[in-house]
Parts: structure tokens; sequence; C-alpha cells
């Protein structure tokens, strides 16, 4: 779930991974669950615009291009499956609090992560 600390939204982890169920994404109104939820799923290597045949080039635009939103790696229970993690490491779970496919907060890390998660973009590639 997302939370605002110091006029900047955050994820606030679940104890354990939860599938998507009705009841679920009913806690999110009168918000749409996705600006409530982040939703995991398993990397779908090339059926993801993301992915350049070897690494999620949007975990490696999100590490160059955003800054740590935490200064401690967060509890996750997801840790052992990330994608990110896997392939990014610790530098990816300190911005991880920070994702998300919805914001209402303008800021110059919003815009960097709009342009990172861009597939089109290669501004940020190197």
């Amino acid at each position: 779930m997302q939370q605002t600390v110091d006029g900047v939204q955050r994820l606030a982890y679940l104890d354990r991974p939860e599938p998507v169920r009705e009841d679920l994404l009913a806690l999110a109104k009168p918000l749409a669950p996705a600006q409530a939820f982040r939703f995991a799923a398993p990397c779908a290597k090339s059926g993801c615009s993301h992915f350049d045949g070897v690494d999620c080039r949007l975990a490696k635009r999100i590490v160059q291009q955003l800054d740590a939103g935490v200064d401690e790696i967060p509890q996750c229970a997801i840790r052992d499956d990330c994608r990110w993690w896997n392939q990014e490491g610790a530098a990816a779970c300190v911005r991880c609090p920070v994702i998300s496919t919805h914001s209402d907060v303008a800021s110059p890390q919003a815009e960097a992560l709009r342009i990172a998660a861009d597939p089109t973009s290669d501004v940020l590639d190197s």
C-alpha cells in the first residue's frame, strides 16, 4: 500500500504476499487499486518491453536515475523472487519504496520515474 511521508509517496509493505482478491481491491476505494497498491508479478522476460534479452532495463534505469527512497533495505516478502533484487541488488531495494504507477505529487523524482518507465525512451540507456 502507498503512504505519503514528508510529501513523498512511499510503499508500505505487507507482511506477506497476498493474491489479488475482490475484498482486497475494495480496500482501495475511492481510489483505483493501482493508486493504493503496487502489485508484484513474475518477470515476463521477452513478453515485456523493458527486457533486453538479458536484463530488465527498467530496473537498470531506476537505479541509474532515481534517488534512494530509504537509507536501509526494507523488509520484503518477495525479495527471493524479485527480478530487480537479483539483477541490481541493494541499489534497487532502496529505491523500491518510491516506485509507483500513479503519483499525485509533482516532483523531480516523479518525473525521473516517468521517463525511466517509458520503454521507448533511450535517454537513460548507457
